[in-house]
């Protein structure tokens, strides 16, 4: 039987050269093109297993950290669902746009940010769309909009390991993985997941940072363990990662971000992990 007889037009894995083989397509296909009036040195990507865990806190205090080091740092809101980074940072007003795209708003630090609430009719309107769009929508931040010199880009994810995440590993060069959990051990259990993501789509997870580790009482100083004991140099020993950082449980923090006021935070905690991404 001949090999045009044998074929059955599947070229992956076959070794028979023939006028018929098809190139499988390189996986660096799959990344958008920046938009061209940008440049974008590094990309971290802050992910968590599940909701609630403060992501999008940690994604503010590390821009913060890296913009006060003295780093070109921006921030990609693809949490289109449940956007809150322009409300920590105190953005309300319109982007404008030109013929060479949307123009990211600028803290008062100097970080870049765009998210889906800064293009809403209204900040508290729904997004009440189906997942290629909301993916589609994260794309558009990437290449139609205008980030300018940039070292540092900080994508917060939303929760889990569904379409967006999928869409922002294969559309955007992300260089690292930084992964947000709590001392539970549930949460634990589902960080888990959100590892073994990143190693599927061969992205380095390049830090852990465990978000409410204790609370520390003001009247004694004694730290409490609210929500259990930590687990986070336990699970960075058993993921390999050695870049690890615990935040305590801050009122003061939570209302600074309510207020908009993130950027007059203490990073102290997490200044020396920011510096090793």
């Amino acid at each position: 039987m001949s090999q045009e007889c044998e074929c059955n037009e599947s070229c992956e894995g076959c070794t028979v050269e023939c006028d018929q083989r098809q190139e499988q397509p390189d996986p660096a296909s799959f990344l958008e093109e920046l938009n061209g009036k940008s440049y974008v040195g590094k990309v971290i990507a802050v992910m968590s297993g599940k909701g609630g865990v403060g992501k999008s806190m940690v994604t503010s205090l590390l821009a913060l950290a890296a913009a006060k080091s003295g780093k070109r740092v921006a921030i990609l809101d693809a949490d289109v669902t449940g956007p809150s980074i322009p409300m920590a940072f105190g953005l309300h007003e319109r982007p404008v746009g030109d013929e060479a795209g949307i123009v990211a708003l600028e803290s008062e630090s100097g970080i870049k940010i765009m998210s889906i609430n800064l293009l809403l009719q209204n900040e508290t309107d729904p997004v009440v769309w189906r997942g290629p769009i909301i993916a589609g929508t994260v794309k558009q931040f990437w290449t139609d909009v205008v980030w300018g010199d940039v070292d540092y880009m900080f994508v917060d994810m939303p929760p889990g390991t569904g379409d967006v995440p999928l869409t922002v590993f294969q559309s955007l060069p992300v260089d690292g993985v930084v992964v947000v959990t709590t001392p539970q051990d549930l949460v634990s259990m589902i960080v888990e997941k959100a590892v073994n993501m990143a190693k599927m789509m061969n992205v380095p997870v390049v830090g852990l940072v465990e978000n409410m580790s204790w609370y520390e009482c003001p009247c004694c100083g004694q730290k409490l363990p609210i929500f259990g004991e930590s687990h986070v140099q336990e699970d960075a020993a058993r993921f390999g990662v050695e870049n690890v950082a615990c935040l305590p449980l801050n009122p003061t923090l939570a209302a600074a971000c309510d207020k908009g006021m993130v950027e007059s935070a203490d990073i102290s905690a997490l200044w020396d992990f920011a510096q090793k991404l």
